[in-house]
């Protein structure tokens, strides 16, 4: 398991708030109402514990976004929520009037645009940041056990899942969602090696 120093943490966790935060005024354009956006964590974990955050996998169907990024490092992204507060988060896109059986056939078309607002700026800050191409994917929908969702997208044993645990707020509401970004050994090594790049770039030390 990847272990990052305080520095290189920190350093994480602010490039993230950025993207996040581009990822808000987007929403907020959206739902027509402030939208803020916090990264109150980051942790490496293992596929199993990563699946446990979102709850329980046999009792709690969750929603999934993911993309397939390459470039600085290669790693699947997946967006998450429980699958009742997708359907929030939908509720607010479309208006409260609209009929539950139509907000379920519109929830994977307008999850789907809601992943790739933030996933891509999540990603792209990074790319920004690291000042490397990533290349992503379209968005595909998921629906089912957190555990189901994090296997699909692990593929090898060996992956380390990097979870952002991410908090939006509204005016009356308050969500709480995860990013993951499934890593492999090399992903994981290139992932460090940028943020050193990075830190090196901003004390002058490059």
């Amino acid at each position: 398991m990847l272990k990052l120093s305080e520095l290189q943490h920190d350093a994480l966790v602010e490039i993230f708030t950025i993207g996040v935060g581009q990822a808000a005024r987007a929403m907020s354009e959206i739902v027509s109402e402030e939208v803020t956006m916090s990264v109150p964590s980051i942790r490496f974990l293992n596929r199993a514990d990563a699946a446990a955050m979102l709850g329980h996998p046999d009792r709690q169907r969750v929603c999934g976004i993911s993309q397939h990024y390459e470039g600085a490092f290669t790693t699947e992204a997946i967006l998450m929520f429980p699958e009742d507060k997708s359907l929030d988060i939908v509720r607010l896109m479309v208006g409260e009037s609209v009929p539950f059986k139509e907000l379920t056939e519109m929830e994977q078309e307008a999850m789907s645009e809601i992943g790739n607002i933030i996933l891509n700026s999540c990603v792209g800050t990074l790319a920004n940041v690291f000042d490397r191409e990533l290349r992503g994917s379209l968005p595909v929908y998921h629906l089912g056990s957190s555990e189901d969702i994090l296997t699909a997208s692990c593929g090898l044993a060996d992956t380390v899942v990097l979870m952002l645990h991410i908090d939006f707020i509204l005016e009356a509401h308050q969500i709480h969602g995860y990013v993951a970004f499934i890593l492999d050994v090399s992903a994981l090594a290139d992932l460090q090696a940028q943020v050193d790049g990075y830190l090196a770039n901003i004390t002058g030390q490059a």
